[in-house]
């Protein structure tokens, strides 16, 4: 998981440094197209295996949420600091506790309720609304992670008809031919130094993917989880030390309740269904 979240916040260094000198959308195309290659093992699986039919619809489905996410948070990646688009980016996990409740009719305890509760005041804490404009990027950067959480609860539900590989493989693939409408629409032409700055993004990107994958394979959430927020270190250093963004005590303060929350609350339920696993069977 350190190496998962190094590799986002070199990836996210990467497009705050391009900015906006490319459309968002156009960014996000690249990025995926860049990636595709590195998947074509898990592709000639596919080919080889086949696929559920009752997969294909959720994968359309996540496709077009995905797309909608990326083009929002390369959107805001150039408009606002490494650190609070970091920081707004934790509300993710919130979202998909919700839409885990709504979707897959998972309970709402005493523990989740707080932890929203806190993990918001922790977003308005960052957010600031009223002592501060709130621009188009804040505003982009909390559709992503809400957009996000809705991927990652279609790829929950993947996760149990499909090897992960195919998952990530065909969701770099859906993305791909997504985003290709909307960067035709706002197509610029590209440097050697922007093609090989996103074609590392691809590789990034994917490593992250691949790190995460074994973390979760490898420990329980209550051991990944947490270590997933040092990206806010790593960002608002990147941030300071390479763009010269000023340390924001606000969105470290609500970065941290948003922290504080999301790990209480996943070592709480593991915790819990520990204990359950210890129960002698009736």
């Amino acid at each position: 998981m350190l190496a998962c979240g190094l590799c986002f916040v070199c990836l996210t260094g990467i497009v705050r440094y391009i900015g906006t000198d490319l459309p968002a959308a156009q960014q996000a195309f690249l990025r995926f197209a860049f990636g595709v290659p590195l998947l074509v093992p898990a592709l000639v699986q596919l080919a080889r295996v086949g696929m559920p039919r009752a997969a294909w619809p959720l994968f359309g489905m996540r496709g077009v949420v995905h797309v909608v996410a990326v083009i929002f948070w390369f959107y805001a990646m150039a408009r606002l600091p490494v650190a609070e688009v970091t920081a707004i980016g934790y509300l993710n996990p919130v979202v998909v506790m919700l839409g885990g409740v709504l979707v897959f009719g998972e309970r709402l305890g005493r523990a989740r309720v707080v932890t929203v509760v806190v993990a918001l005041a922790g977003a308005v804490v960052v957010l600031r609304p009223g002592l501060r404009e709130i621009g188009s990027g804040h505003l982009a950067q909390v559709a992503a992670a809400c957009f996000f959480a809705a991927s990652y609860l279609f790829a929950k539900r993947l996760s149990g008809l499909v090897p992960a590989g195919l998952v990530v493989s065909i969701l770099s693939v859906s993305a791909t031919v997504g985003l290709l409408p909307f960067a035709w629409a706002v197509w610029q032409p590209v440097t050697l130094a922007q093609a090989a700055l996103l074609a590392g993004t691809a590789v990034l990107g994917t490593g992250a993917h691949y790190a995460m994958t074994r973390a979760f394979a490898a420990a329980p959430l209550a051991v990944t989880q947490p270590v997933t927020f040092l990206q806010i270190v790593w960002a608002t250093l990147l941030g300071s030390l390479v763009f010269g963004e000023a340390v924001d005590p606000f969105v470290l303060a609500g970065a941290a309740l948003i922290i504080g929350a999301i790990s209480v609350s996943t070592l709480t339920e593991w915790r819990a269904a520990r204990a359950a696993a210890l129960l002698p069977e009736a």
